[in-house]
């Protein structure tokens, strides 16, 4: 190809790798020169070996792949990670798990150069595939695995601070909970009977709930914890209909997510419940329709996290503190 552009293999090589080193006009014949014999430059993964880096960073989702846009706190932690990705330029390649034996195989073969889990359940087989390659990787709220690196908030003072308002003079309340593990069942449970929490996320934030109520003098069988199998707003709400008709209705709903308190405010109209003199409602993260219906919530930054994890993906330390909370007090509790 150089014979035929008329300039030296170095020179076809700056155009490819160096091109500030080529004039234009000297490019557009080397260009020129390909096309006509049908070349389309160089491999970019042989170039990426040879470099080292391939120039992209993996998120590991945990969920199907339209998760990361139909859940607005998986946006905004993306939202972060994209962030950083932009600022280094490099790509993000997004790697959805299914639950099925082609999971594992998926994250061993990516092509990346760090890795990004969205929080995971103990048992996740994929931690193993992730901490057996090597690459700097991170696990966004949990679990801790092999000595990968972990950042999150402290999912569990936060649920009992929030938890201590939410429970304030109630009598019945209910957590409206993540899956418990990754059959994610649908299930109503008391207390002492939850058994085994295999997300860590959620078994932190029901501890630190229970931590509230039983701190406070609430009998532990007192405490029910509606489990949803997914996060989304109409999932909160069918359960919480159904809680409030039955026999046993709730006087406090301490929602483990923004999405699922949404549910139980809108189940709450739809049953004539007055908000918060018969039923106070708290959810989690702070997001924009959560001061639009003056949700008391936990707030965090949860884009601030996705950046704080692709920075650690791409080689970079470890914070040495966790991410900061707070609670956002608004008038869905008394």
């Amino acid at each position: 190809m150089a014979r035929a552009a008329g300039v030296s293999p170095m020179t076809v090589s700056y155009v490819y790798s160096q091109p500030g080193r080529v004039s234009a006009g000297t490019a557009e014949r080397v260009r020129a020169a390909a096309r006509a014999l049908s070349y389309p430059g160089p491999d970019p993964t042989g170039r990426a070996l040879r470099r080292g880096r391939v120039g992209s960073l993996g998120v590991v989702l945990g969920e199907r792949l339209s998760y990361a846009f139909d859940d607005p706190q998986a946006a905004r932690f993306l939202s972060g990670v994209a962030d950083v990705c932009a600022a280094e330029g490099v790509g993000l390649t997004l790697l959805p798990i299914t639950g099925g034996p082609s999971d594992v195989q998926r994250v061993a073969e990516a092509v990346v150069d760090g890795l990004v889990v969205w929080t995971t359940s103990d048992d996740d087989p994929v931690l193993d595939a992730i901490a057996d390659r090597g690459l700097p990787a991170v696990v966004h709220a949990g679990p801790q695995h092999r000595g990968l690196p972990v950042l999150g908030i402290d999912d569990r003072a936060a649920a009992a601070a929030v938890g201590r308002i939410a429970f304030a003079g109630a009598r019945r309340p209910v957590v409206l909970g993540f899956p418990l593990d990754r059959d994610r069942e649908r299930a109503l449970r008391t207390g002492p009977e939850v058994g085994e929490i295999r997300f860590p996320v959620t078994r932190n934030r029901w501890d630190g709930f229970r931590d509230a109520w039983t701190g406070d003098g609430g009998p532990p069988a007192g405490l029910r914890l509606a489990v949803c199998p997914v996060n989304d707003v109409g999932e909160g709400a069918a359960f919480a209909a159904e809680l409030l008709a039955g026999d046993d209705p709730p006087d406090a709903i301490a929602a483990m997510s923004d999405e699922l308190a949404l549910g139980a405010l809108r189940a709450a109209a739809g049953a004539g419940v007055d908000v918060p003199a018969d039923l106070a409602v708290t959810g989690w993260d702070d997001g924009d329709a959560a001061a639009a219906v003056g949700l008391t919530t936990v707030s965090q930054s949860l884009r601030e996290q996705g950046a704080l994890c692709a920075r650690i993906a791409l080689g970079g330390p470890a914070p040495g503190t966790p991410p900061a909370w707070q609670v956002v007090v608004r008038s869905t509790t008394r």
